[in-house]
């Protein structure tokens, strides 16, 4: 399918660029899925959501899970088409990433001329969200729609009209019934229009976007002045994240003890600043990892020439990628963690650029670009190929616990998706492995089912004070093993 040029990338003309990204990204996530044994712990959860959605109707959910759009989507096609919620799960992730890669190429192609293929080939070979092809989580819809948003606007900044601000603003509210977080596409198409604000133009452009937030403002007004509460968790919780003094004050916390447990009194001052370009740097090498190969081209000097391209003719992905990075930066301190599937948005963020990175390096370096082509296909299929041993000892003690159990007994779950394979739902734990197995909590669970660490002395140990054996056991190819112990 690939011919290398030393000007570029071409494939069979019959095969336009977005519908080759659109095509490739089923088959590829088809390979992906067509090697998953076992669910995620988050697909697991929305598809028990969904599931009683369907058997109690759609005011359970919020009872559930706090933003449930996702799993009522589900509940609603298991409905519609009469499909198992997994399979609907499956192919609706299937689609949205495919209509995502086809976007991204397009907006890419607007770009830069020619560019097309080799975007087809960034947007379907970088680890950062392609490695997530096997999973059913919201980030595909919330990637879709961000996507589907940041296409709509560059067209009505090209030419802005009532209409098309309305099809953006309701493009904006699809992606946020699947991760709240794409809220900050209003700012960024705001900052877009900041320089331009003292034309009348521009004034009537922010209004024409501002439509439906202004609505939702009036609505909101109208039910506090009907005497209704407020409130919803996890807009409570996103507005705490990004609250200045919560943030100042877990960010104070998370220096101080850097600087009693790290530095010597005499640098304590420091401490502040070495978290945070800390905390910067990490977020930058993971931005970087997830570029995979292609990260190589960063080290080109010449092809940096284009971020200001970037900038002047797609500002609203580059004002994206900005107020993300900040969002991402105040998660990480206020949660003290992050991970890669957090990140991946702004690597999609970046393809238009990454593209040009690609294309310049291989302008100048036409041998090296073929190793790079290569190299990229490989990774390609490493991120929906894997020959690790599955989690089938899961399904085994699923089987074993549905057969052996009942429903009312009290179970200890160190991983809830052994009770979803159970037929038991996904139950929340409100306690970890160690404080389950503490003296104050033990006698409250009649089983406890935990992944078996080799050589756990503690673990036999306990099992001898709380007088437990191990009822049975279930390993797969790898050794890994799950243990259901009780009395």
């Amino acid at each position: 399918m690939w011919l290398l040029r030393a000007d570029g990338v071409t494939a069979l003309p019959r095969v336009s660029p977005a519908r080759l990204a659109f095509l490739g990204s089923l088959l590829l996530s088809l390979l992906a899925v067509a090697g998953t044994v076992t669910l995620a712990k988050d697909a697991a959860r929305y598809l028990y959501v969904s599931q009683q959605i369907v058997e109690q109707g759609p005011r359970v959910a919020f009872e559930l899970f706090s933003w449930p759009w996702f799993s009522l989507l589900l509940a609603a096609t298991q409905r519609l088409l009469g499909i198992s919620l997994e399979l609907a799960a499956y192919l609706w992730c299937a689609f949205l990433m495919a209509g995502t890669c086809a976007l991204l190429v397009a907006i890419t192609q607007r770009f830069v001329i020619g560019s097309g293929y080799w975007a087809c080939l960034v947007v379907l070979s970088i680890p950062a969200f392609n490695h997530l092809r096997y999973d059913i989580i919201r980030e595909f819809g919330f990637w879709f729609f961000c996507t589907l948003a940041l296409w709509l606007a560059l067209r009505w900044l090209e030419r802005a009209g009532w209409l098309r601000a309305l099809l953006l603003q309701l493009a904006i509210v699809a992606a946020v019934l699947f991760r709240i977080e794409a809220v900050l596409l209003y700012p960024a198409l705001a900052l877009c229009l900041l320089a331009d604000l003292k034309t009348r133009q521009a004034w009537i452009r922010l209004l024409q976007i501002s439509l439906l937030p202004l609505a939702g403002l009036l609505v909101a007004v109208v039910w506090l002045l009907s005497g209704h509460a407020l409130a919803q968790e996890r807009v409570d919780y996103v507005l705490s994240l990004v609250s200045p003094q919560n943030f100042l004050a877990r960010f104070d916390l998370m220096a101080s003890r850097f600087a009693e447990v790290a530095l010597a009194k005499y640098s304590a001052d420091d401490a502040r600043r070495i978290v945070f370009f800390g905390l910067l740097l990490t977020l930058i090498s993971k931005f970087v990892a997830l570029c995979g190969p292609f990260a190589l081209t960063l080290l080109y000097r010449p092809g940096w020439r284009g971020v200001a391209e970037f900038w002047h003719k797609l500002r609203p992905m580059a004002w994206a990628w900005l107020i993300y990075f900040g969002l991402l930066l105040i998660f990480f301190v206020q949660e003290r963690f992050i991970n890669s599937r957090y990140v991946s948005f702004l690597n999609l963020l970046a393809v238009p650029l990454l593209t040009v990175f690609v294309m310049s390096f291989a302008r100048d370096f036409p041998r090296l670009a073929k190793i790079l082509v290569t190299v990229s296909l490989l990774v390609m299929l490493q991120n929906v190929v894997s020959f690790a041993p599955k989690k089938t000892h899961y399904l085994e003690a699923g089987a074993w616990l549905s057969q052996h159990t009942h429903p009312a007994d009290a179970i200890f779950y160190e991983d809830s998706r052994l009770a979803y394979y159970a037929g038991r739902g996904y139950p929340y734990m409100p306690f970890d492995r160690e404080q389950a197995m503490s003296a104050e909590q033990a006698p409250n669970f009649r089983y406890f089912v935990l992944i078996d660490k080799p050589g756990d002395a503690a673990l036999q140990r306990w099992m001898a004070q709380q007088h437990k054996q191990v009822l049975s056991r279930f390993s797969n190819r790898k050794g890994d093993t799950v243990l259901v112990i009780g009395d």
